[in-house]
């Protein structure tokens, strides 16, 4: 039965709305990163720059350690995607499949872990990074990016794995596969879009994340993105408006980027996975 017409405008119109809504933030951070500033301290700000200029991006090629931070980024949240996935994706095959305590220990540690605010595990992370003599590395800053979001990413991918049916595995190995075989060319083929998902989820938080980069690094030369970000505001507040959303738009891309090729990727995998199931 086809929609009323009525009712598709109005779909139409909600569908529109909701993509401004999304989508007018980063034109306004695009249109900001091309404004000069005289049109920065006007009372009354255009949507778009009346006179367009590259001035804020030559202050944050030149004056920030842009490149390095970019490069610092891109590592601690490919690492970050990497080891979490590696490490998510048996463990919650184990956790969708078995049905012991240890799985609703499991589970209810993870419901529990993701109420606790970063504020109240800072200090215990710093001291404990500190014995390791993990501060002020990178490999200290992956290390966390990875245990805090291991826990989303196991229940996620669980229920992923839970939604594939136990038949599929029995009638495998009633044919004489075995457990590595079944793993390997019935669950992982299938469990693609969960795998995509987790890769997407894990690199943008790990590539935004801020708090605990700035207790972690002290290095300039180490610093990630949105440390970077964070020079732009002077201690009593003020804030480089132009250089800093010219910053944060050349920052913005690299994630709009993994975004767009991955979720392809889990277009594909849902497609595969269906025609599998």
């Amino acid at each position: 039965m086809k929609p009323k017409t009525g009712t598709r405008i109005a779909q139409y119109i909600a569908l529109g709305a909701y993509i401004i809504f999304l989508g007018f933030p980063l034109l306004w951070l695009f249109s900001t990163a091309f404004k000069s500033p005289p049109e920065l301290t006007k009372l009354i700000p255009t949507i778009l720059p009346v006179n367009w200029t590259l001035e804020n991006f030559h202050i944050a090629f030149g004056q920030s350690n842009l490149f390095l931070a970019l490069r610092n980024s891109f590592i601690v949240a490919t690492a970050t995607a990497i080891i979490t996935t590696l490490i998510s994706a048996p463990a919650s095959y184990v956790l969708a499949r078995s049905r012991s305590r240890v799985r609703t220990v499991s589970i209810g540690w993870i419901l529990v872990s993701q109420v606790f605010p970063f504020v109240l595990i800072v200090i215990p992370v710093f001291i404990l990074l500190k014995n390791l003599g993990l501060i002020n590395t990178l490999v200290g800053v992956i290390l966390v990016y990875v245990v805090w979001a291991l826990p989303f990413t196991l229940w996620m991918l669980q229920s992923y794995i839970a939604a594939i049916p136990r038949e599929l595995e029995e009638a495998a190995e009633t044919d004489g596969a075995s457990r590595a075989v079944v793993l390997w060319r019935i669950i992982f083929p299938l469990l693609a879009p969960g795998v995509v998902a987790t890769i997407m989820f894990s690199f943008i938080s790990a590539w935004n994340e801020f708090f605990f980069a700035l207790v972690i690094i002290q290095d300039p030369a180490l610093e990630t993105a949105p440390l970077l970000l964070a020079r732009y505001v002077g201690a009593e507040g003020l804030v480089n408006l132009g250089p800093l959303a010219a910053t944060a738009l050349i920052t913005t891309l690299p994630s709009l980027l993994v975004f767009a090729i991955i979720q392809r990727k889990l277009v594909s995998g849902l497609l595969a996975g269906s025609i599998k199931g």
